[in-house]
């Protein structure tokens, strides 16, 4: 089964490198998106452009739907019993962490506490954006579920830049 690996943005080049997946998420705002590295074709590259924020604010990108559905359906895509997919932020720890989170829950419906759960067990720093889980929860029709499993991960081991996470598949 393969896995979902989790990084910050300065070591994204290298870990598209080593770990060589087939598809790429980039979580960041539009003047920090970095190229499609080599060895990831174009179209298995996402591209999210929004900040880390939770709250409106002026000058800043919200997560909305638009962002969350597109994640979803590249994620849907995603052919998880062959090839790994790399998910990155600025620091590897709120946005791509909830993308990470998002994406467990789409491949094991149904299991957002046990998603919940291995995210912070494996990642104790791991902050998932509340605006991301909260409209996921809804477009994958969850009911609350997501939100709560957020929620009862706790507090995060804060940390100013993450190093590679792997988080594999629920089985």
């Amino acid at each position: 089964m393969s896995s979902i690996y989790v990084c910050n943005l300065l070591e994204m080049p290298a870990h598209v490198e080593g770990l060589q997946p087939s598809h790429l998420v980039s979580l960041v705002a539009p003047t920090e998106q970095p190229p499609t590295p080599m060895g990831i074709a174009g179209h298995r590259h996402h591209r999210v452009a929004i900040h880390d924020i939770s709250e409106p604010l002026d000058g800043h990108i919200l997560p909305d739907a638009e962002h969350i559905e597109g994640l979803i359906d590249f994620v849907r895509a995603w052919p998880h019993d062959e090839t790994p997919i790399l998910i990155h932020c600025i620091a590897g720890i709120s946005r791509s962490m909830a993308a990470a989170l998002i994406t467990l829950v789409i491949k094991a419906p149904g299991r957002e506490l046990e998603a919940a759960r291995h995210v912070r067990n494996t990642a104790p720093h791991a902050y998932p954006n509340r605006r991301m889980i909260a409209v996921a929860d809804r477009m994958l029709g969850c009911g609350g579920r997501l939100i709560e499993a957020r929620e009862a991960m706790g507090p995060a081991d804060l940390l100013p830049l993450a190093s590679l996470v792997r988080l594999p598949l629920l089985p």
